[in-house]
């Protein structure tokens, strides 16, 4: 009996969906949604519950017709119709992707975020993100989900959830959900229904907020006791004018309240800026609005209302402050007063008094139009005397009943929305200056090689003591610090060549504490300590203690008198990084590495170019400007952040995150073995030489060939190939990397379909693991330009003595 109904059910889910289907389960739908809003009376929760049936619904056809039992697959294609119905249903854009890595549904959502419908985890043009995506993706393959939070498209931050599924588990289902951003409505509804909510009430204020529609979204104990009977009473979604009734001298009253109510004072705050009405008049108040309603005082005077209010709005979250019909200013909360920038207990005569003086006639202008006519709202924008770089919106609303108060005033705290802005600009810039930097250095590197190479070719013709010998080694010392400076250069624009190791960051602190005592002076005090069970790292200890030192030496030279350096090491988990609202910081686990101060700080001005090449406030002669580049383009060629913190007269701190290494060979630091240096570099055979720059060209060929090697040349990737293939027995191959025409992994590829196991040393100004990363090719040499007679000599050596040429 049981395998009979088994059967039954595999042939049932075998047939192919109805056409019917879809009409039905939007009917359904529409109908429960029906059902809800005459019930409950909630627009919202009608919506909520009919997208829940379809979700609920397509999960069910999903699950049917994506995976069929092993008698049924294979007949029909699975029906995708009913599945993007209920994903374009809610507010979450959902992809289906095959172990193939295809498409296979997306929905409309999905579209509009993704336009084209690219297939994850390739949506974005940023390989950062693509490569996290797909470490996610195959964290789900392994482990049946995985998530990945903070995602930024735009504006719009998505979490990304990823689960493994299907009968035979050979599907992802991707799903992109919006993080809700909080807002100034997500406030007062906390605000209404906490503790000062309560107070409120307490006070004799009742408040309630309705949306543009009239209904009441949320409202203090106060009035849901007097409007409904009950302090606990459930009033959301009710219409707010059912609550009230007005006599006929025009007084305001609670309904229930009818014979002996007292009448009511009502006060309505925008909370939103409406849509403009055709008449360019102002904004009509139809946006979400906080509603202040309390006991009209005998003789129905306003001071004592006026005094209720203020009191009120000294405990609002957000900036408020009223003003009288002449402008001037009759309360401030701390609120406000904290986001104008003033001082504790201050309050301006004017709102004109908060501004630059070009905006001050506007500020003045739109007070006036606002005090007086009918009740309105609305924004413009201001440029504070505090921050005059930043401008921001004031909101002004008109209010009456209130005595002398006319105007209310809003000024929106965005200081950290400000701090985010300047830190994304500043990240953009850092990134085009990088890109400049090291197209500079990269050409500077190829006229340095010439310079170097030809000192060495005459030091192999004059001795110590002659007369030409100690210029020609000058000439050679100074183009070896123009070296330094375009590596530090290179660094900068994260394409310095690394030599990345797991590793843990105290270690590190402690091989370079000796140093650092020696460099800090007796004046200056050095305290070093350490978090527990701290997470490896990657990178390399070379550059990261040369980031120690530089940042070290910074925070000496900002203490003339004498003062402590301070090192610290300690994680940060995940939660912690989720809790700091970092826009730029990606969630993840980190160890941290903090350098400060107890010096002079720096200033606001100066803070946001501090890591920009060249940019140094030293006297001239006394510092390159390269310090602080150096030390971001390593810190973010290692893939980790860094960030600065000061206040003039208490001293800066920098602190750097390094993303933990989650490899399987995290739980112990490698260290690479010291080559064995071996002095002779003569050789034999025959090495063909390519290179676009004949400066470079002319001095490799001259060295080569006096090491005893046979040298044939080719100024690009083309010409290579064709000596190459009009000679035998050529044992190396030398290349530059970026060439006109053919560059050299194009003529590599080409070079060894024909001689695969040719060896291949490629010299570039630009940064080994970058180039490791975009050339994919096995068994090649690299040599950093600027590069000695010696050294290419050496690298000549060794690359043939690694790699030895096909017989």
């Amino acid at each position: 009996m049981a395998a009979r109904l088994k059967k039954d059910d595999e042939a049932w889910l075998a047939k192919p969906a109805s056409p019917f289907a879809l009409p039905l389960l939007i009917g359904a739908a529409l109908l429960s949604a029906a059902l809800v809003f005459y019930a409950a009376g909630s627009a919202p929760l009608a919506a909520g519950f009919a997208a829940s049936v379809l979700v609920i619904a397509a999960l069910m056809s999903w699950f049917h017709r994506l995976y069929p039992t092993q008698a049924a697959a294979g007949e029909a294609t699975p029906d995708w119709t009913v599945a993007r119905a209920a994903a374009d249903a809610s507010s979450i854009a959902i992809a289906v992707t095959d172990r193939a890595g295809r498409m296979v549904c997306a929905s409309d959502l999905f579209g509009e975020w993704f336009p084209g419908y690219p297939t994850p985890p390739g949506i974005t043009g940023d390989a950062t993100l693509t490569e996290t995506l797909s470490h996610t993706a195959r964290a789900a393959w392994r482990d049946g989900d995985a998530k990945m939070e903070g995602m930024t498209l735009g504006a719009m931050r998505l979490d990304v959830d990823i689960v493994r599924t299907g009968r035979t588990e050979d599907y992802l289902l991707w799903r992109f959900t919006p993080v809700r951003q909080p807002s100034a409505l997500d406030d007062v509804h906390r605000f209404l229904t906490g503790e000062a909510g309560r107070q409120l009430g307490e006070a004799g204020i009742m408040a309630v907020m309705i949306g543009g529609e009239g209904r009441i979204r949320a409202a203090n104990g106060a009035f849901m006791l007097r409007a409904a009977g009950r302090i606990d009473a459930n009033i959301t979604g009710r219409d707010f004018a059912a609550h009230m009734r007005v006599d006929d001298k025009a007084r305001l009253f609670l309904a229930r309240e009818e014979a002996g109510g007292l009448p009511l004072r009502l006060l309505q705050v925008p909370l939103r800026r409406a849509s403009q009405p055709g008449n360019g008049q102002g904004v009509a108040q139809d946006g979400p609005m906080l509603l202040l309603l309390i006991d009209e005082p005998a003789g129905g005077g306003g001071t004592s209302a006026l005094s209720y209010i203020e009191t009120l709005l000294s405990l609002l979250p957000f900036g408020l402050a009223m003003a009288d019909r002449d402008g001037r200013i009759l309360f401030v909360n701390k609120a406000f007063a904290r986001a104008s920038g003033l001082k504790s207990g201050t309050k301006p005569s004017y709102p004109g008094d908060l501004v630059v003086r070009e905006d001050q006639a506007a500020v003045a202008d739109a007070v006036r139009r606002f005090a007086v006519g009918p009740q309105m709202s609305g924004d413009i924008a201001v440029r504070l005397r505090e921050q005059p770089d930043e401008p921001i919106a004031l909101s002004l609303a008109g209010v009456r009943g209130l005595g002398e108060a006319a105007v209310l005033l809003s000024l929106k705290d965005n200081s950290e929305e400000s701090k985010l802005k300047r830190q994304v600009a500043q990240a953009t810039k850092m990134q085009a200056i990088g890109q400049l930097a090291g197209g500079v250095a990269h050409d500077f590197n190829n006229i340095l090689t010439a310079i170097i190479g030809h000192c060495d070719l005459m030091l192999m013709r004059h001795t110590p003591g002659d007369s030409d010998y100690d210029d020609i080694q000058q000439v050679k010392s100074n183009s070896n610090r123009a070296a330094g400076l375009t590596r530090q250069l290179l660094a900068f624009s994260r394409q310095q060549t690394l030599r990345p190791q797991i590793l843990q960051l105290p270690d590190i602190v402690s091989d370079v504490s000796n140093l650092l005592k020696r460099l800090l002076g007796e004046n200056v005090r050095l305290d070093v300590s350490h978090g527990r069970n701290l997470g490896a790292v990657r990178a390399d200890p070379g550059q990261l203690e040369q980031v120690i030192v530089n940042l070290a030496v910074n925070a000496r030279d900002a203490m003339p008198e004498g003062g402590t350096v301070n090192i610290q090491t300690y994680g940060v988990p995940a939660a912690k990084i989720r809790e700091m609202r970092q826009q730029i910081l990606p969630v993840g686990d980190y160890t941290a590495l903090r350098v400060s101060d107890t010096g002079l700080g720096i200033p606001p001005d100066i803070l946001s170019k501090i890591f920009e090449p060249f940019f140094t406030t030293k006297e001239l002669g006394k510092g390159t400007g390269l310090g602080l580049s150096t030390v971001y383009g390593i810190v973010k060629q290692s893939g980790g952040y860094i960030f600065a913190e000061s206040e003039l007269g208490r001293g800066a701190s920098f602190v750097i995150y390094l993303p933990v290494y989650a490899g399987a060979d995290a739980d112990h630091a490698t260290h690479v073995p010291i080559p064995v240096r071996r002095t002779e570099t003569w050789g034999t055979g025959t090495i063909l030489l390519v290179e676009d720059e004949d400066m470079v060209r002319a001095v490799a060929e001259r060295a080569l060939t006096r090491q005893g090697y046979k040298v044939l040349t080719a100024n690009d990737g083309e010409q290579g190939l064709e000596v190459l293939a009009a000679n035998d027995g050529i044992d190396l191959l030398i290349s530059d990397v970026v060439m006109p025409n053919m560059d050299g992994p194009a003529m590599v590829t080409q070079a060894r379909i024909i001689h695969p196991q040719l060896p291949v040393l490629f010299m570039s100004g630009y940064a080994e693991e970058q180039l490791r990363k975009s050339i994919d090719i096995a068994n090649v040499a690299f040599l950093p330009k600027p590069f000695s007679v010696s050294q290419l000599a050496e690298a000549a050596r060794d690359a043939l003595a690694k790699h030895p040429a096909a017989e």
